[in-house]
């Protein structure tokens, strides 16, 4: 270890955005559309008081493809925070078109690896969940425990090699919660 650098200690669940905390809303920015899953906030809240760090991890290529502006995108964001109430430590977005894709870009590390070294994470304690198989990859990647939520395109990605599958954030929480780590 370099001197000034610390050990990483921090536990963080890693969480995609569309899809597993709120409705898949596909390229959109209707801010009438963002619709929280159901008992997200709560599990988010439950997570935190047991001292996991929240940290939100998202490809948002309809930047790129000018389906939206950044500035739409924050106001989705806003949106969503106020209807989960907080519980949400930190967020990484990646903007890129997949055909122009850098190591940012899930199932690229990149974020997750920005996420770690700016805030201390091991990521070998941490979890992952997400409802497409690029979170799966991601996760599995970067050293994670990975869950793949069956909300949004989760049912398609059943074969994706996650650590486990979960109806939606709810029971992806419990797991973790449940979870000797």
């Amino acid at each position: 270890m370099d001197e000034g650098e610390t050990a990483a200690t921090r536990r963080a669940v890693f969480l995609d955005r569309d899809g597993t905390l709120m409705n898949e809303m596909h390229f959109s920015a209707d801010l009438s559309k963002v619709r929280a899953i159901a008992g997200a906030g709560q599990s988010l809240a439950k997570l935190r008081r047991h001292g996991w760090f929240n940290v939100i991890i998202t490809n948002q290529s309809g930047i790129a493809r000018g389906c939206f502006t950044v500035d739409e995108y924050e106001a989705v964001n806003a949106e969503l925070f106020r209807q989960l109430g907080g519980g949400i430590d930190a967020v990484y977005f990646c903007p890129e078109h997949p055909e122009n894709a850098t190591v940012r870009r899930k199932p690229g590390t990149g974020m997750l690896e920005e996420a770690k070294r700016d805030h201390q994470i091991a990521v070998e304690k941490s979890w992952f969940i997400g409802d497409k198989d690029t979170d799966v990859l991601c996760g599995r990647r970067a050293g994670c425990k990975t869950i793949l939520v069956l909300t949004g395109y989760g049912k398609n990605y059943r074969d994706s090699g996650p650590h486990f599958i979960a109806k939606d954030i709810v029971e992806a929480a419990e797991i973790v919660l449940a979870a000797k780590m």
